[in-house]
């Protein structure tokens, strides 16, 4: 039977199923067939903490949002058109987002009444009635995987492995991709087990087939490809762009990379992608736990390398004491943090933006440590360059802000040309002429000496010293002067500080500020609502501390002022107290990204002169 094919703009697909079916798996592999195919993309994985959750339990389910387009995107999308269900809890915990008419193909072989207990489903949704609302498409994939499977020796476990494979080659089917990319990228992935090669591979043909010939699905779908800026592009996620950067910043400035940490979701991928790139000369150190990781770093930094360590919330409380001796010592050093739900251990694998205080104020005495945040998975590239050139230029500790949201998020990224990349070069002082260590040069930084050069042999540490000489002091004048050249150093960073990201006019009805993480959906909603013709303006904040030099002339030109941000309104404080504005906040703490439509409503109601809460 011919099929039709429709044309769409825009398809956002969720794959949900038990941590254990590979669901994370099915997700990448068809972003990779979406990229290929030349459509923008962006992607959430979102699964559960636990290791490996009861089977088919609730808490267990895991997920991997798509959006992909043959136009500019911005975010994975709201919700999902087309939802694909392993088994029973994956249907109870994702309906609610399925738009009614939206698409639910369900894996129907695992809907026995023992998956049906476990999800909390009394009478089974297959047979009540409740799916009227959705297209439901109920395949038994996990029989039909086995059948794709019975002339080989695998067990029927190893066979149940592959049932996610028959989902992406139905999916592959539905949208037209190409079956060969994805065969040859199995066959590298197993190499060393060619029989799981051969049976996922078998199993992708047996879903592709399956769409093409049974009677459930009257069409495939056709997302043409997306008109990108001529160049070489790449998927990237924002933890892989964070190496890149780190890797491309210590070579601009003619540096060996030392990075050393301690493994932590959502921050452990740093760690692991510079481990796998040591041919470029990056020295990697898995420390024993936090504080000898940082402690590490920083004995790195005293002996000349381009140090840096990465962790997220808890890891980074651990990591304070240090800090501050990073800030008394003076030395360049570039802490990340891939912020994720807290307190405490929190929501481990969820996104979200609670650690700008800790950032800003998480140290013992007057400690000001630059602060600013990342945007995107591939403006992470950038922030990890511009991280160093700072730490190096300031000789200063750097804070730099991610989050789990763009750390396992991507999106396709144009490779830079490395000529573009304009280097910063260190040059160590070696002339032993005058030399006190704490003499400042005009942007108050003090000289970087190795270790045992002759004629500059000093000693730094955390007790307070001259301002001049560096001989320990407890000189009370010494010791304000010394804390206000610290500030005033880090103050003077604004000078460096490019300029803002403002999207809309200079004045208008509402100004919605935004940082880090958040810029896809505040982007989205603010392109929604100009389009309809209302006066809405988009800031995004880069720089924390020193905060951007144009936000102060900037939020008085509006009515109203909104702060959205995943945490209890930490940056809104920050404006309301710099600059005296009855800022309005958009706050959510649900380990979950705002939503475009959650955007536009908070700003159509400061123009209706309604709480946004």
């Amino acid at each position: 039977m011919t099929k039709s094919i429709q044309t769409l703009d825009r398809v956002v697909i969720r794959f949900a199923g038990d941590s254990g079916d590979g669901m994370q798996l099915t997700g990448t592999e068809f972003a990779k067939a979406a990229a290929e195919a030349g459509n923008d993309i962006a992607t959430f994985p979102d699964f559960p903490a636990e290791i490996r959750a009861p089977a088919g339990s609730l808490p267990g389910v895991s997920g991997f949002q798509l959006h992909f387009s043959s136009s500019d995107i911005f975010t994975p999308g709201d919700a999902p058109d087309v939802l694909v269900v392993m088994n029973p809890a994956a249907l109870k915990v994702n309906l609610k987002d399925l738009p009614v008419g939206g698409m639910l193909i369900i894996n129907g072989g695992t809907f026995i009444e023992a998956n049906l207990k476990k999800a909390g489903y009394a009478v089974n949704p297959l047979g009540d009635g409740s799916l009227e609302p959705y297209k439901v498409h109920t395949v038994d994939i996990s029989a039909l995987t086995t059948a794709a499977l019975d002339a080989t020796e695998l067990s029927n476990k190893e066979k149940g492995r592959s049932k996610n494979f028959f989902a992406l080659g139905l999916v592959f089917w539905m949208y037209g991709r190409d079956l060969a990319p994805e065969i040859a990228r199995i066959e590298a992935q197993f190499a060393k087990k060619p029989q799981f090669a051969a049976a996922n591979i078998a199993v992708l043909k047996a879903g592709y087939h399956y769409g093409e010939t049974a009677e459930l699905f009257q069409h495939t779908y056709h997302v043409p490809p997306a008109k990108f800026t001529p160049g070489f592009y790449r998927n990237i996620a924002g933890n892989e762009a964070l190496a890149t950067g780190l890797i491309a910043g210590a070579e601009l400035a003619g540096k060996t990379l030392y990075f050393s940490g301690y493994p932590i979701t959502p921050a452990s991928a740093i760690l692991h992608a510079l481990a796998k790139n040591k041919h470029f000369g990056c020295i990697t150190f898995q420390a024993e736990d936090e504080i000898a990781a940082i402690g590490a770093a920083i004995g790195a930094a005293y002996g000349g390398a381009v140090a840096v360590t990465a962790s997220s919330g808890p890891g980074i409380a651990l990591k304070m004491e240090a800090m501050g001796l990073a800030v008394m010592t003076e030395l360049p050093l570039v802490i990340i943090n891939v912020q994720r739900g807290g307190p405490s251990t929190g929501l481990p694998t969820k996104t979200e933006q609670s650690d700008l205080w800790q950032a800003l104020c998480g140290r013992n005495g007057e400690s000001p440590v630059p602060v600013f945040a990342a945007k995107t998975p591939g403006d992470c590239f950038y922030a990890a360059i511009e991280a160093i050139r700072i730490a190096i230029k300031y000789m200063t500790p750097v804070m730099l802000l991610s989050d789990g949201y763009i750390a396992n998020g991507t999106e396709p990224w144009p490779v830079p040309d490395v000529k573009d990349l304009a280097p910063f070069p260190v040059v160590h002082r070696t002339d032993p002429a005058g030399y006190n260590v704490y003499a400042r040069n005009e942007d108050l930084a003090r000289a970087w000496v190795i270790p045992g050069t002759p004629g500059l042999e000093h000693r730094i540490g955390g007790i307070e010293k001259d301002a001049l000489t560096g001989n320990i002091s407890y000189d009370p004048a010494n010791h304000e002067k010394q804390t206000h050249t610290r500030a005033a150093k880090v103050a003077k960073i604004a000078q460096d500080i490019a300029p803002m990201d403002v999207y809309g006019e200079r004045s208008g009805d509402v100004l919605v500020i935004g940082w880090g993480g958040t810029h896809g959906s505040l982007r989205a909603g603010v392109e929604s609502l100009r389009a309809q013709g209302k006066r809405v303006t988009h800031a995004h904040v880069r720089w924390l501390n020193p905060i951007e030099p144009e936000l102060a002339g900037l939020v008085t030109k509006f009515k109203h002022v909104l702060v959205a941000e995943l945490n209890m309104g930490q940056l809104r404080s920050l404006i309301r107290s710099e600059y005296l504005v009855d800022a309005q906040g958009l706050n959510k703490i649900q380990g979950q990204p705002f939503k475009v439509a959650e955007v536009v409503d908070a700003v159509n109601k400061l123009l209706e002169g309604k709480s946004v809460h």
